[in-house]
């Protein structure tokens, strides 16, 4: 007895492992679905590049308070044009030549005449060039709006990511919907040869009548076309998953072991209560879009700021391309630039923005509206389906019993073989209906999840 008694609590341990273990594992399928496509995704990978491009835009706008320095080098020959006369002979030789008189030597030579040429002739001019702003806040602004983009890029990414799930999730169930199909086809198939046989054999054995067979021959090839086409939704329905985790197109998907129960547990507290998520990232995204605007507006008003820089040039220049301690130089200077008047284009550029901004602030009201009554209509929609799914599962429950009623009756005479391939439809239709009801559910379940944000996903 002792043995029996440790035998009978050991499985009821190991089954409810088992039935834990169930919902549990096929979670963890599904999970590791949406791992791979946030990884192999080719939307996705485009949505992070920009991110990516976005993080090196936000580092050029800082670096634009950084130095510049640059090496510029130029170089010019010329000849022709104006000329200055320099009449230096004519005005120095004969002072010149009375002092040798007057001194007894030629220590005072005679010069010529001068020509100088406007242009320059084999001139060079190379310089290191160091700029750096010192008031300038057009530079302070567009560091702001780059890191607003930033933040944008990285909820667009968040976005996209919930579609995803969405997406995988009504994918992967439409995948499920579509292997139980063919499971009910394949059963209503295995009764319809059993009916088959049975009319074979009741007209071999004299009881049966041949229009009978020929009626259940043409009942068994009805159902095995429409197997025929379950099957190729199945098909179809493996594409675009896997399509979904950019795989390859005919990869096996890992179907789950369904736990009813434990999925529609969880419509009751849905229904119960709309948790409207009032931070959901496309509410963040306008209200980055705002500030993004209320920065432009703010810059376009700052135009009368004057701006300031200042500038070093280290360098050389010379004729010639001689180098030497007379034709190194530096300069060192402060560029200032106050605007006076520029045809109303700083003030209309301004109330431009200004409407940017309001319209901004009212298009984030609006996707506000939106989302709430989405989330809403999603409610209503998961609440429909849970109610058809009930009504089917009756309508199958009420169809089942009909079925056995009416093959007993067929077996005792008491009802004709046309009623017999009615129950049977109606058997397989109201089967069908209850599996399409259900992930009907389910595909509500994950739209009402994606309408209030409330997929938990993990930042990397």
């Amino acid at each position: 007895m002792l043995t029996l008694l440790i035998k009978k609590v050991f499985l009821t341990v190991f089954l409810g492992m088992v039935l834990f273990w169930i919902p549990v594992q096929g979670q963890r399928v599904l999970q590791g679905y949406i791992d791979t496509a946030f990884k192999n995704n080719i939307v996705l990978q485009q949505k992070n590049v920009s991110l990516e491009k976005a993080q090196y835009a936000l580092k050029t706008a800082k670096g634009l308070f950084l130095p510049t320095v640059a090496f510029q080098a130029a170089y010019q020959t010329a000849d022709g044009g104006r000329n200055i006369p320099l009449p230096l002979g004519d005005l120095m030789n004969p002072v010149y030549h009375t002092l040798n008189q007057i001194t007894g030597n030629n220590n005072f030579p005679m010069l010529e005449n001068q020509t100088i040429n406007f242009l320059p002739k084999n001139f060079h001019d190379a310089k290191l060039r160091t700029t750096v702003p010192i008031i300038n806040t057009d530079i302070l602004y567009n560091k702001r709006i780059a890191q607003q983009q930033l933040v944008l890029q990285e909820y667009e990414v968040q976005i996209y990511k919930r579609d995803l799930v969405k997406e995988i999730k009504t994918a992967y169930y439409n995948y499920l919907s579509a292997l139980d199909g063919v499971a009910i086809y394949k059963s209503g198939l295995a009764l319809a040869k059993e009916s088959l046989r049975v009319n074979e054999k009741l007209l071999e054995n004299g009881k049966g009548l041949p229009a009978y067979v020929l009626r259940s021959q043409s009942e068994v090839e009805s159902v095995n076309a429409t197997l025929l086409d379950a099957e190729q939704k199945v098909v179809n329905a493996r594409l675009y998953f896997n399509f979904l985790l950019n795989r390859d197109a005919n990869e096996a998907i890992i179907a789950e072991v369904n736990n009813g129960a434990t999925e529609l547990a969880k419509v009751e507290g849905l229904l119960a209560g709309l948790n409207v998520a009032s931070e959901r990232e496309e509410l963040k995204a306008l209200e980055e879009v705002e500030g993004i605007n209320r920065n432009v507006q703010k810059m376009n008003s700052q135009f009368a700021v004057p701006k300031l820089g200042a500038f070093l040039d280290v360098g050389t220049q010379s004729e010639g391309f001689k180098f030497s301690n007379n034709t190194r130089y530096y300069m060192l200077g402060l560029q200032l630039e106050i605007p006076i008047f520029s045809g109303n284009r700083n003030s209309n550029k301004y109330k431009e923005s200004t409407l940017d901004l309001k319209n901004a602030v009212l298009n984030s009201n609006l996707v506000a509206q939106q989302l709430s009554m989405s989330a809403k209509v999603s409610q209503n929609g998961l609440r429909s389906a849970y109610q058809t799914y009930q009504s089917s599962q009756k309508q199958f429950e009420a169809a089942a019993t009909y079925l056995r009623l009416i093959e007993r009756g067929y077996l005792a005479g008491t009802n004709s073989f046309v009623e017999t391939i009615d129950a049977r439809n109606q058997y397989t239709s109201s089967k069908i209906l209850v599996n399409i009801n259900f992930y009907k559910v389910l595909n509500a379940m994950a739209n009402i999840e994606r309408e209030t944000a409330s997929y938990i996903i993990s930042t990397p």
